[in-house]
């Protein structure tokens, strides 16, 4: 078993004149000294693909950076997925005995290097060039395509897509660092810019710039340093496609099997989970992930929404940082931002958005067009 004895992130928003490898630093700084280790323990070095960044080696980059010499380094290219598959991937190398500390580090530029629409250009080229491209279609319009044939089947309407925005946005409010700070209405909502119908501006992710880290090491070895150690208990992964159009059914997901394999191997169910951090890309992927994971049936999330089950206070509080939708998505550290935020609820350190003894969290992370699933399983205690 493995364990996280420190967490580490940037201020989200607009931060001219970082780059990307200085935002993956300062996180990693924040991390070592939340931990309480040198910088010289550490012998493993974990980061993610940058749109900013030319260097095609990202963790030796990083490495170098830092003054480390690794024992094991690489770069999670899984897209929102990234995060949580980095802890799976930590918690493997710690138990295989090929380190015994290793620092996760993401961070991008994307807001102040590319802007809005140089980001939105770069991410048009993940179509698939024959069938997608061609077309013109876009990640949002993907998203479009899975929100419409949701929102048929099970009779939703753009008032509960909304819903989901505020919700996250009043979280993001109670949030230090958070991006998106100004109070939101759903009728500010409902006349904001379509992107791809159903969906409007504050239906899709803020872009932003800021890094986010952590440190794990082995369960035994956690007990040595000054944090509570929170555990890895559960971990599931599973990829159904890359592209859209090449997805049988617009329905369900991956996350069914990544999330049925993290529950099984902690040995809970979902009705155990005190808090879940769900990738919030788009409005649409929260009502999905819901009924993925098992936390409810297919089309009843949205009844969980109606009812405040979601909000803080409510009986399973998400994202109370804000997701990607409030508190910020620069690049892949958007899904690592959901992994420290669920170490800070279980810490007990998450201030105005605490959820009252929080002993276990879900953290999930969705790459591409709801392509790649990676399900975590939190707790401050072992299994």
């Amino acid at each position: 078993m493995a364990a996280i004895i420190g967490v580490g992130d940037t201020n989200m928003g607009k931060i001219p004149n970082i780059t990307s490898i200085e935002f993956q630093a300062l996180a990693a700084r924040e991390a070592i000294f939340d931990a309480g280790i040198s910088k010289d323990e550490i012998d493993g070095v974990i980061t993610a693909y940058s749109l900013t960044e030319p260097h095609p080696m990202p963790s030796s980059y990083l490495a170098e950076y830092l003054g480390l010499e690794p024992n094991f380094n690489t770069t999670v290219q899984l897209g929102g997925a990234s995060g949580c598959s980095a802890v799976g991937l930590a918690a493997a190398v710690i138990q295989a005995g090929y380190c015994k500390n290793v620092l996760i580090s993401f961070g991008e530029n994307r807001l102040s290097g590319l802007g809005r629409s140089g980001a939105i250009e770069k991410l048009s080229n993940f179509g698939h060039q024959q069938f997608e491209a061609l077309y013109g279609a876009t990640i949002p319009s993907f998203y479009s395509m899975i929100a419409t044939k949701y929102m048929e089947t099970f009779e939703i309407d753009q008032l509960d897509l909304a819903k989901i925005s505020v919700l996250h946005r009043d979280n993001a409010m109670l949030h230090p660092k958070a991006h998106m700070k100004k109070k939101l209405t759903v009728e500010e909502i409902m006349k904001s810019k379509v992107i791809a119908k159903p969906l409007h501006l504050y239906d899709c992710a803020v872009i932003s710039d800021g890094g986010s880290a952590l440190i794990m090491t082995s369960s035994e070895n956690a007990e040595n340093y000054k944090n509570k150690p929170i555990y890895i208990l559960g971990y599931g992964e599973k990829t159904t496609h890359e592209h859209i159009s090449q997805k049988e059914g617009l329905l369900s997901f991956g996350a069914t099997t990544s999330g049925k394999t993290a529950f099984q191997k902690a040995g809970i169910s979902p009705k155990d989970i005190d808090v879940a951090l769900l990738y919030d890309c788009f409005t649409i992927t929260v009502l999905i992930l819901l009924e993925d994971l098992g936390f409810c049936e297919k089309g009843e999330a949205v009844k969980w929404l109606r009812e405040g089950k979601l909000n803080l206070g409510g009986s399973l509080p998400i994202n109370p940082h804000g997701g990607l939708l409030s508190h910020g998505q620069p690049g892949p550290s958007g899904g690592l931002n959901h992994v420290i935020e669920a170490i800070r609820q279980l810490r007990g350190q998450a201030d105005k958005r605490q959820v009252p003894n929080a002993k276990l969290a879900l953290v999930h992370g969705n790459g591409g067009m709801l392509s790649a699933q990676s399900t975590l399983i939190l707790g401050g205690e072992k299994a």
